[in-house]
């Protein structure tokens, strides 16, 4: 386990840099000048200009641009944004609490008053924009009960509707997909054996059930984080969140090519990080997964 940690570490390593280095080549490559959107005005003055690419280096050959990007990059100066993280992660547990407790109760109640609610309920909710599902938990919750804050960042009840509204599609996807994947696993031969040799059901359904089904659900969860940490642009604009999406929206439409590389790098650098963490809980979950 140890040394396909240490494998996979260093392939990481490689593929962040390379996806910033082609990203980086690409972006410097387009028409267009930084500068114009650095200066404003002033950026008429070809002094104001030079002055400015001396200061940003990008007076600088495109390869020493980029070996200095790489050495702040190794310092982790990626100009994170930590109120994005906070967003990302209330989203996550809600996908995980919510999402696996309502699948569980439609297979264990398959056909009944509450199966057909969670199957109900989660699509409706899949079928709703984001959008939709954050303006009428603004109305309801904010406008008219008073319960949240409308927007903002301040404090932990400004957090609950942004972090609902994020998170309240993909937990319907993991309800569905948890429903699904424990029926399959209710059915197949070696649970039927257990329950026939008088194994506790409680024990058949914890040490062989649950632990099953909840390996494609890893998967996605592992996706779906990576996502919500890369941003929630929808989201960041109904509730007035500065994240990360915002953050890119804005470096593209003023050329800022830092900080886009920045944000993608991040993107990469969550993505590579929690494919090796879903890698890990597969073996966890279940022994008879190789890491190859």
């Amino acid at each position: 386990m140890g040394r396909y940690i240490v494998r996979r570490l260093g392939q990481m390593v490689l593929v962040v840099l390379g996806a910033t280095m082609i990203l980086f080549v690409c972006l410097f490559v387009l028409p267009g000048d930084p500068v114009g959107s650095l200066g404003g005005d002033k950026a008429r003055d070809p002094a104001v200009v030079q002055e400015l690419r001396q200061r940003y280096g990008l007076d600088k050959p495109l390869a020493v641009q980029y070996f200095n990007y790489v050495k702040r990059l190794a310092t982790g100066d990626l100009g994170e944004d930590y109120t994005q993280r906070r967003l990302a992660i209330a989203a996550i547990l809600i996908d995980i609490v919510l999402g696996l407790f309502a699948g569980i109760i439609a297979a264990l109640f398959r056909y009944s008053f509450w199966d057909v609610l969670v199957t109900l309920l989660t699509t409706i909710a899949i079928g709703f924009p984001t959008f939709v599902i954050g303006l009428l938990l603004q109305n309801v919750f904010a406008l008219q009960l008073g319960l949240f804050p409308l927007f903002g960042t301040e404090g932990f009840s400004s957090l609950v509707l942004p972090a609902v509204t994020l998170a309240i599609i993909d937990a319907a996807l993991v309800a569905r997909l948890m429903r699904g994947t424990m029926l399959e696993v209710l059915r197949a031969d070696y649970v039927k054996t257990a329950i026939a040799k008088g194994v506790p059901r409680r024990a058949v359904l914890l040490k062989h059930v649950l632990r099953n089904s909840v390996i494609p659900v890893v998967t996605y969860l592992g996706i779906s984080f990576g996502t919500l940490l890369g941003g929630a642009l929808i989201t960041e604009a109904i509730f007035n969140w500065d994240g990360i999406g915002l953050a890119l929206v804005t470096a593209i439409q003023q050329q800022n090519n830092p900080i886009v590389i920045a944000v993608v790098t991040y993107g990469v650098a969550v993505f590579v990080v929690l494919n090796l963490i879903v890698d890990v809980l597969y073996a966890v979950l279940d022994p008879r997964i190789r890491l190859a």
